[in-house]
């Protein structure tokens, strides 16, 4: 089961299907248009030479560019732009035209925070294209690092009302074993979602996340299974899914 949000989950589970692995797509919410939009562009006129831009996730790409465009304002120039993972950097890298650092490993906060370019921080401006809450521990480090630090709400996620004991039977009955989770605030939601008479069987299901950070907390909510991607892009999902399920 893909919980992660349109139109990733309906691409990926195409993917695993169309490779004969047995995939459901479940979303757990919907994306829309940030609160802050109407000030990015003031916050990236705040940005000097050398300062700069870290970009959470293609969504934050998509709607901060498309809000841009209305407006008819480019991309700042004289900034170092920064992107969490591989697509969220190409997708950048191309509506910017500049150069963009992404880690090559560990694509999530801590692997950003381990660039060598953010290792020396003191007194230049960050700003963070985020959703609505996320990522405070890139925002909390680089603070420590004596950078000045500040956030912008480009989109903004909207949970779907779903009924958890509803999903439970039908999860059961297309023999769900495996669940697909790409971010804490899903992994959170998803749980709240199943009643407790369903919590022991959803607990064995084997859990792929993207980073060992998620992981930390699916077993602290009581999962049982869990495996680290190291990526929440499709592409790893879909070779590490492949993978298991050619072993299986």
């Amino acid at each position: 089961m893909i919980t992660r949000p349109e139109p990733d989950c309906h691409e990926l589970t195409q993917q695993l299907n169309a490779a004969g692995i047995n995939a459901i797509a479940q979303p757990l919410l919907t994306i829309k248009a940030g609160n802050d939009l109407p000030d990015l562009i003031n916050q990236l006129k705040k940005l000097k030479t050398d300062d700069f831009l870290i970009v959470i996730s293609v969504h934050a790409v998509n709607l901060a560019h498309n809000y841009l465009m209305s407006q008819d304002v480019c991309w700042p120039k004289n900034v170092h732009y920064i992107a969490v993972g591989h697509k969220t950097a190409t997708t950048l890298q191309r509506v910017t035209g500049q150069k963009v650092i992404s880690p090559q490993t560990r694509c999530d906060s801590e692997g950003l925070l381990a660039l060598p370019e953010l290792a020396n921080v003191t007194d230049r401006q960050i700003l963070i294209l985020r959703g609505n809450g996320g990522r405070e521990l890139i925002h909390q480090t680089l603070t420590e690092r004596n950078a000045k630090v500040s956030y912008c709400e480009t989109y903004q996620r909207t949970w779907l009302a779903l009924n958890g004991e509803a999903l439970c039977r039908t999860w059961q009955a297309q023999n769900v074993s495996t669940l697909v989770v790409t971010s804490g605030e899903q992994l959170a939601y998803l749980t709240h979602l199943v009643p407790k008479q369903y919590l022991t069987w959803f607990f064995q299901c084997h859990l792929f996340v993207p980073s060992q950070r998620i992981a930390n907390q699916a077993k602290n909510l009581g999962y049982k299974n869990f495996s680290t991607v190291g990526s929440a892009s499709n592409k790893a999902l879909f070779t590490f899914l492949s993978k298991i399920g050619s072993m299986g």
